[in-house]
C-alpha cells in the first residue's frame, strides 16, 4: 500500500449514500472500544456500535454523524461504512437534537408496523382455527 495523506470515506444507509469525502481521520466506536483511523492505517473490518461517528475531511473540518449499528471496512485508502440508520449534524449539540427527533420518529413507525403485523398474524391464526372446525 502506498503512502497517502487522505482516504476516501463513504457512509452508506440501506437506501442511499449519506456522505462521501476525502478524509484525514475517522473516529468511531466498535464493540472493543473507540478508535481513530488515519489514511495509512492497516486494513480491517469491525462492527460499529450506536454512537457518534466523526469524520475529519481533507480541509480539516469535522463532520458529525449519529449512527446506529453498522460495519466499517477499510481496504487500502478506501473506507466504507454501512449503517442501519444515520443522521448528520452541524455540531454535537444539534446532532443530539436531530438524533432524538429522527430516531424516535422511526422507532414509532416501527412500533406501528409491528402492531399491524401482530394483528395480521392473529387474524391468520384465527382463520386457520376456523378451518379446522367440522361443518355441521
Amino acid at each position: 500500500m502506498s503512502w497517502a495523506e487522505v482516504m476516501h470515506v463513504n457512509l452508506r444507509l440501506p437506501t442511499r449514500l449519506l456522505f462521501s469525502c476525502e478524509a484525514k481521520k475517522v473516529f468511531a466506536e466498535a464493540e472493543n472500544g473507540a478508535f481513530a483511523m488515519l489514511p495509512n492505517h492497516t486494513d480491517f473490518v469491525t462492527a460499529l456500535l450506536p454512537s457518534v461517528l466523526v469524520i475529519t475531511d481533507a480541509a480539516g473540518d469535522e463532520q458529525f454523524f449519529g449512527i446506529d449499528q453498522g460495519v466499517l471496512v477499510k481496504h487500502g485508502h478506501q473506507v466504507d461504512i454501512a449503517v442501519r440508520r444515520g443522521v448528520q449534524g452541524d455540531d454535537l449539540a444539534s446532532l443530539n437534537e436531530t438524533i432524538q427527533a429522527t430516531f424516535i420518529e422511526v422507532d414509532e413507525d416501527e412500533r406501528v408496523a409491528r402492531t399491524a403485523l401482530s394483528r395480521l398474524e392473529a387474524g391468520i391464526v384465527r382463520r386457520f382455527s376456523e378451518l379446522r372446525k367440522p361443518l355441521t
